[in-house]
């Protein structure tokens, strides 16, 4: 039934739509399980006077569709048979232009035993961060879920521009999952991007997802730096699979574990820090000193930019504060960007801030900073930037 009820829609959804097959348990009584099963497309849609007539033999929505669209509409009518055959009911919710819905529920006894799908070991989250790039809104929301589930940190966008800003702004992706056919660039073009144009970012994964054919792309793409393909539709079992195919969850878990709390040694890097208010600079030296990291203080913009600009070489990363008297984190930054050194344009620029809206990330990221963290301060975050953009 649900082959061909997808087979049905497939024929009659352009080029440019969308189909999803959704299931949902409805209840359970006496180890007898209802599930309902939903085919949904974007494709011509159906008349009301013309659903009526679906579920009967040799029927269809109108003379020339078999002509048109090939098949009888006998499918239809075997199919209710078979669902009303299972204690169940098969109906349709549909409008001319707009798509239709094929929804059917059936009655099933619980299994014995389930078969669970791989699962990735228990990791922090932190150890592992994903980018899902695609165009359909399902796809996204598919990602989302099997990140929570998984307790991932996993970032998605429908935009090739937006990930590739993601990425500038020091998005430290393990692995990144980008569908072939993005609104604004194809995965080729996103690929060459994030491998070569932001080359000083860590190694990234690339998994190309795509429902064209593999082989075909697969040659097209030979020496761009992508890692594998995966067909649509994508599975929670081969996102799962593929990750722990590339990323050595193993050694991460086992660093983990064997790394006592906090031990991030950072001997022999500099850090400038910008704080204005006493005790938070004394928060900061205090959190990090077991880090080994030197650190150098200022109390306002004005004065980070003159040591740096006096040291240039000296410092391997900055915390700015964003509110400071004299010359704010902003213009400090600007200024720093604006100097007449490579350095100065590459240096890792973090801010700190207690807002953290997305106007205010937006504003800190203008100003030319890499990234953001939030006050009051968590040490499990600023020693992730540290380490994310420390390159050791």
């Amino acid at each position: 039934v649900i082959s061909n009820l997808l087979s049905n829609a497939v024929k009659f959804t352009p080029e440019q739509g969308n189909i999803s097959l959704d299931t949902h348990f409805i209840k359970e009584e006496n180890g007898i399980c209802t599930i309902q099963i939903e085919v949904t497309d974007t494709g011509i849609g159906i008349s009301e006077e013309q659903q009526a007539k679906l579920f009967g033999s040799f029927q269809q929505a109108e003379n020339s569709t078999s002509r048109k669209f090939g098949g009888t509409g006998l499918g239809l009518a075997i199919s209710k048979r078979i669902v009303e055959m299972m204690d169940g009911e098969i109906w349709i919710e549909s409008e001319l232009g707009k798509g239709s819905t094929f929804a059917f529920t059936i009655k099933a006894e619980r299994g014995v035993s389930e078969s669970e799908m791989q699962s990735l070991p228990n990791l922090n989250s932190q150890k592992i961060r994903i980018l899902a790039v695609d165009g359909a809104t399902e796809v996204r929301e598919h990602f989302t879920e099997i990140a929570e589930r998984f307790g991932l940190a996993c970032d998605v966008t429908d935009s090739g521009e937006e990930a590739c800003a993601l990425v500038r702004q020091g998005g430290s992706y393990n692995i990144c999952f980008v569908d072939w056919n993005l609104p604004d660039m194809d995965g080729m073009e996103f690929s060459r991007r994030i491998l070569n144009v932001y080359s000083d970012a860590p190694p990234y994964i690339v998994i190309m997802i795509s429902s064209a054919d593999l082989i075909s792309l697969e040659n097209e793409t030979k020496g761009v730096g992508i890692d594998k393909f995966l067909q649509k539709p994508l599975f929670p079992s081969a996102i799962v699979d593929t990750i722990n195919e590339y990323l050595d969850v193993d050694k991460l878990i086992a660093m983990e574990e064997s790394s006592p709390e906090h031990a991030e040694h950072f001997a022999g890097y500099h850090l400038l820090l910008a704080e204005d208010v006493e005790i938070n600079r004394e928060i900061v030296l205090a959190l990090l000193e077991p880090t080994q990291l030197d650190i150098d203080c200022a109390e306002n913009g004005a004065e980070a930019l003159k040591m740096y600009s006096e040291s240039p070489d000296k410092y391997d990363m900055i915390f700015m504060d964003v509110q400071m008297p004299k010359m704010d984190g902003y213009e400090a930054t600007r200024r720093i960007r604006a100097m007449d050194s490579p350095k100065a344009k590459e240096i890792p620029i973090v801010a700190m801030t207690a807002n953290v809206f997305r106007e205010d990330i937006e504003n800190c990221i203008a100003a030319g900073m890499n990234d953001h963290v939030g006050k009051p301060l968590d040490l499990d975050e600023v020693l992730a930037k540290l380490h994310q953009y420390i390159r050791r």
